[in-house]
């Protein structure tokens, strides 16, 4: 069997360094808000090109605790809308629901996934203050940024899946907007052993305030300023962070080689892959997704020939048992591709064996 996702190969690469970062944790005695999760803030700062970063429990709570911040500086206020994908996943749209924002669900592009700008452009009204946008299966939706700052509306990265996405200039996911929420969830990526997320951020006042409000809503120990919640990144999954952050460009090489490999070898008609660009960095390739019109019976013929695949997603936001008023709702482009889209196996350890299997069996359905 090809696995989808060899969680325990991709982070047997780092073993001995994990294990020596527990263990100093464990050694220190200090397992909530030291000096692990510190050094991890700064680095991973650091890394995305940001002045702050603050770990949270996961990466909703950072989505969550983003807009929460926004509300608190004034910047939103409850009833305001925030343009967000329809096709996204639906940590996206709960981060809006929960705050009171009114979430705006814009078709995306056919053949990237993320935004379509000219579909965006229809849907502001003078309750529009902000977009949320998600760089879906690692790809930077880039090109939102400019028409935020043309029409002065607040921009929020969704970069859950993006670490390290990164535009030719150099400019990464995480550094576009006002801030931006990850997930280290452990097929990130940036994986953890255990849920963990943060948020970046240049401005100093907002990175105060998530950081208040992820801890009770204190700054001070049993001195509550906020009505906060409990999100706090913990010192062991920011030490094994920390340990993994130092790979995660040569990861990403690896991750985009065998996307390449991928593209150039899938030749059946049947198959359509996604739009990237191979000649930049804006694509990290957190998923491999293709599309077909026969989904559901490619996932069956490629499970009985010992290749795991799985859909992201399989229902989208709107249709979703969450949000009942929404059902109705009709969003033809979303529908198709949760209809079509299937994830297949990729990641920095899948063989060169492996991906030569997984192609035979796509260009032989």
């Amino acid at each position: 069997m090809i696995k989808f996702l060899d969680l325990k190969a991709i982070n047997l690469q780092y073993q001995s360094e994990i294990e020596a970062a527990i263990k100093k944790v464990i050694d220190s005695g200090w397992y909530i808000k030291g000096k692990a999760v510190e050094d991890f803030e700064i680095n991973f700062a650091n890394y995305c090109g940001v002045n702050h970063c603050i770990g949270v429990a996961n990466g909703l709570d950072a989505l969550i605790l983003i807009f929460r911040g926004l509300i608190l500086q004034g910047k939103l206020e409850e009833g305001d809308e925030v343009i967000v994908p329809a096709n996204t996943y639906i940590a996206s749209i709960l981060a809006l629901t929960q705050n009171g924002l009114i979430p705006v669900l814009v078709e995306p592009d056919e053949t990237s996934f993320n935004l379509s700008l000219d579909r965006v452009k229809s849907k502001i009204t003078h309750s529009t203050k902000a977009i949320l946008s998600v760089h879906l299966y690692g790809q930077l939706a880039e090109d939102i940024s400019s028409f935020c700052e043309e029409n002065h509306l607040l921009l929020i990265e969704d970069a859950a899946q993006a670490h390290g996405a990164r535009t030719e200039h150099g400019k990464k996911a995480g550094s576009f907007g006002i801030a931006a929420g990850f997930s280290f969830y452990p097929g990130k990526n940036l994986g953890a052993l255990g849920d963990a997320g943060a948020v970046t951020t240049n401005d100093k006042e907002l990175a105060k305030l998530i950081g208040q409000l992820g801890n009770y809503g204190s700054e001070k120990k049993y001195h509550n300023s906020l009505p906060g919640i409990n999100s706090r990144l913990d010192e062991l999954q920011a030490a094994i962070l920390d340990v993994k952050l130092k790979y995660i460009d040569e990861d990403i090489i690896k991750r985009r080689k065998a996307a390449t490999y991928y593209s150039k070898h899938i030749t059946n008609p049947k198959i359509n892959l996604a739009k990237w660009d191979k000649e930049t960095v804006n694509h990290v390739f957190h998923l491999f997704v293709i599309r077909c019109e026969q989904r559901d019976q490619l996932q069956d013929y490629l499970t009985v020939n010992g290749i795991q695949t799985v859909i992201h997603y399989p229902i989208p936001p709107h249709k979703q048992q969450a949000y009942k008023a929404w059902n109705s709702f009709s969003f033809p482009i979303t529908e198709q591709i949760h209809r079509e889209v299937l994830s297949i196996p990729l990641s920095p350890v899948i063989t060169r064996e492996e991906q030569d299997q997984v192609i035979k069996v796509l260009n032989d359905f």
